[in-house]
């Protein structure tokens, strides 16, 4: 099976943390089913100058246009952006770049049996479009925004809501997501719930003993309480509200890992709220390392307005720490019991006292781990090659899902 992933979340040589869990599923599909050969067309934005004083579209500059990552070879095709015009361009925009890439690829003499596009506006409705003009049948997948906020605007909704129909198979990280594609007309025998996992061994337990030996080597104090918040720095991602919340919590520790371009106003909140000293902002972290301070923490938190499936929790929760998380989305389809943590209101006192409730009567770590356990990259890159496969193999207007639509990884594997 020849699979051709186009999205835009895809990690790079200038930003390998970019859309990883894109590339993971990827790779825990490929190494469970080394049939499948994967090539990935990843789009960047086109812009001209490296100097930092542009920000983060310097790096785009930076970005190889074709670069080889765990065995696969990603293309990274140009396409325009003009910053503050509107969003209704990119899905044209983006259809002239990969539609360019991948007539170049047929033409080099590669062929495709599926396209496995990821995120329905503005991408899905771009391969939506390349997919008639190459005749290949495609699948999309639901990732968060794309559902639960650019449907909100009507002529991307329409447009969505055609890729929908175009679409062999329509695919959602989470049942919530599931849902509401449903809601806006998605077929529900073509819409499958296809949760991420988490990697066990990116991600390892530690126990108390272990943990204290990870804050020494860290350089984080024994005898404090400690809180960790992780995303990127702006307000969706809420760590405004957990700054505020740490009022309640005087003697504890908040490390907030990520970048962003709240980043000084967040750090400003802190000194005005004279617990400057009590929040260590830590940066942008690789997997490895945020593991390492996953582990260390007491407990983590995640204040978002909106998510999809936010891979955080599970990876806390595999390093043996509880989560406080507001009850949003996907999120209560990952905390579930109290070893995986509490949900709770987006606002300050409801976090705050969230954080007294977990940390008062913390799980078992063991348990914690176990519960992460159940959430298998496995399964999921199992019912991911069933469709696949039900796609490249029949008909493809009739392709549905596996003869039951699942919503938990212990039915997938059943």
């Amino acid at each position: 099976m020849k699979l051709l992933t186009i999205t835009t979340l895809y990690p790079n040589a200038s930003d390998p943390k970019h859309g990883i869990f894109v590339e993971t599923r990827l790779r825990h599909l490929q190494q469970h089913y080394p049939d499948v050969a994967c090539t990935v067309i990843a789009p960047v934005p086109w812009f001209p100058f490296r100097h930092p004083m542009f920000g983060h579209y310097a790096h785009y500059a930076d970005v190889p246009l074709i670069e080889t990552r765990h065995g696969i070879t990603i293309y990274h095709p140009r396409y325009l952006v003009i910053p503050k015009v509107g969003m209704q361009l990119l899905p044209a925009a983006l259809h002239h770049c990969i539609l360019k890439q991948v007539r170049q690829l047929l033409q080099q003499g590669q062929d495709f049996d599926c396209i496995d596009g990821h995120y329905y506006y503005p991408e899905g409705v771009a391969i939506e479009k390349v997919a008639a003009e190459v005749k290949l049948p495609f699948t999309m997948t639901a990732r968060g925004t794309d559902i639960n906020l650019i449907p909100q605007f009507p002529r991307p909704l329409q447009q969505i809501q055609h890729v929908f129909k175009q679409a062999q198979h329509n695919l959602a990280v989470c049942e919530a997501l599931r849902q509401t594609m449903i809601l806006h007309g998605a077929d529900p025998a073509r819409s499958t719930t296809a949760r991420n996992g988490v990697d066990l061994t990116l991600f390892p337990f530690a126990d108390k003993q272990q943990q204290q030996a990870l804050r020494t080597q860290l350089g984080l104090p024994a005898d404090k309480p400690i809180f960790l918040s992780v995303g990127w720095l702006i307000e969706r991602k809420g760590h405004h509200l957990v700054i505020d919340a740490m009022l309640s919590h005087p003697d504890a520790l908040l490390l907030i890992a990520g970048t962003g371009p709240n980043e000084k106003a967040l750090k400003q909140q802190a000194i005005n709220a004279g617990i400057e000293k009590q929040v260590i902002f830590l940066g942008g972290l690789d997997q490895p390392t945020l593991a390492h301070y996953f582990a260390a923490s007491d407990l983590s938190i995640l204040a978002s307005d909106r998510e999809g499936w936010a891979n955080v929790l599970l990876e806390s929760m595999a390093c043996g720490t509880p989560v406080v998380a507001t009850n949003i989305w996907g999120t209560p389809e990952v905390v579930t019991c109290s070893d995986a943590g509490v949900l709770v209101e987006r606002n300050v006192s409801s976090i705050a006292e969230g954080i007294t409730t977990l940390y008062t009567h913390l799980p078992d770590r063991q348990a914690t781990r176990r519960h992460a356990e159940q959430f298998s990259w496995e399964d999921t890159a199992h019912l991911l090659h069933q469709i696949f496969t039900r796609i490249v193999n029949a008909d493809t207007a009739d392709a549905t899902a596996p003869s039951a639509v699942t919503s938990t990884h212990k039915d997938l594997a059943s």
